[in-house]
């Protein structure tokens, strides 16, 4: 664990289309969705700041045994992701950390370390070509965030810094959580990787 990373999380949106569930409370194994998405990095940060909206208190309620996660509420969360970029970077003291959507919950360790050998304003994994996520990005760019106009999203702001794309050997960077179909993939992957429970 590093006090020099920390995480955020992206988790406030609505599930529009898998409602009426919030699909960071699905079950993936004997964890949720979100749990899922706080494994990866765990280990490897002094804090993780996830980014609540629709349905707030039951995320809430199920990242309480972690001592590590600070809830941020995102009040305007209809209005986009980007917001909830600007809420949860706003919190962030670290030199460096991951940007991850909630939504994307398989990504192991050893990318989080990876990423964490390269020492770049922005890294991106990628995979066959495939830029994903986690990002790892350096904190000089929390101001140049909150300073965008709305309408802004990340990737215009990223397209103006320097950047490493580094190729990964895990797919699961690509595998986010939309639709019944995509969940249905990501518990046939969780049972095929044999992640352990509890």
């Amino acid at each position: 664990m590093s006090d020099e990373v920390e995480g955020v999380i992206l988790a406030a949106g609505l599930s529009s289309r898998s409602s009426p569930y919030n699909k960071m409370a699905l079950p993936l194994g004997d964890k949720t969705v979100i749990e899922r998405s706080l494994e990866g990095m765990y280990d490897l940060v002094s804090r993780i700041i996830v980014v609540v909206g629709w349905q707030a208190v039951v995320l809430q309620n199920l990242l309480t045994p972690y001592a590590k996660v600070e809830c941020v509420l995102n009040e305007a969360y209809p209005e986009g992701m980007f917001g909830s970029v600007k809420r949860g970077v706003a919190h962030v003291r670290a030199p460096r950390f991951f940007l991850q959507p909630g939504d994307i919950p398989l990504v192991g360790r050893a990318v989080y370390q990876r990423l964490l050998t390269i020492h770049q304003d922005v890294v991106i994994p990628t995979y066959a070509g495939r830029r994903g996520h986690p990002l790892l990005l350096s904190n000089s760019l929390v101001p140049k965030i909150l300073a965008q106009p709305p309408g802004t999203t990340l990737r215009d702001v990223l397209a103006h810094s320097s950047f490493t794309l580094l190729p990964v050997d895990d797919e699961a960077i690509l595998w986010d959580l939309d639709t019944a179909q995509d969940y249905e993939f990501l518990l046939q992957k969780h049972k095929e990787r044999g992640i352990p429970e509890g």
